[in-house]
């Protein structure tokens, strides 16, 4: 699967970039028909701790699955947004495996 990432206000660093690309591989293996993911990094400029916005839009045949999560470090927004996709994924397998 091809992962686009995008970081905005802010440059992201390597460590950053490969842990966000491992954890969206992992995704896979929860559905093989996965065509490509984009995801993007944001910072808010608020006092608030919880200022780092992960979006992922994860493109599969005939459909995308669009998670946004906010968190204090993306490393844990990667992580919840990750576990979202997983059960999205996994619901799309189910359904289709049903209708064969």
């Amino acid at each position: 699967m091809k992962v686009n990432i995008q970081s905005v206000n802010f440059n992201a660093d390597q460590k950053l970039i490969q842990f966000v690309e491992q954890r969206m591989n992992k995704l896979d293996m929860f559905y093989d028909k996965v065509i490509n993911s984009d995801v993007f990094l944001k910072v808010e400029n608020t006092s608030n701790k919880e200022n780092k916005i992960f979006e992922a839009r994860v493109s599969v045949p005939g459909d995308s699955f669009v998670v946004k999560k906010q968190c204090k470090t993306f490393e844990e927004g990667a992580d919840v947004a990750v576990a979202s996709l997983e059960r999205q994924l996994k619901k799309r397998k189910e359904k289709l495996r049903a209708h064969l």
